[in-house]
């Protein structure tokens, strides 16, 4: 194997590894914020709850 094809090897599998490390930093994330969000709709349910309890509804 040739010093240029070994280097070209070398580059192709840093591109990837830069890349997965890009992909996992988005989906943790959006993990994140699904997350977040997940409180935010508990709260929206119980409000909707004690108002439907309530006869407000």
């Amino acid at each position: 194997m040739e010093v240029e094809d070994l280097l070209k090897l070398v580059l192709v599998l840093v591109v990837i590894w830069i890349v997965l490390e890009i992909l996992s930093e988005i989906v943790g994330t959006a993990l994140t914020i699904l997350g977040s969000l997940g409180g935010i709709i508990g709260v929206v349910i119980v409000i909707l709850i004690v108002l439907w309890l309530t006869d407000r509804i």
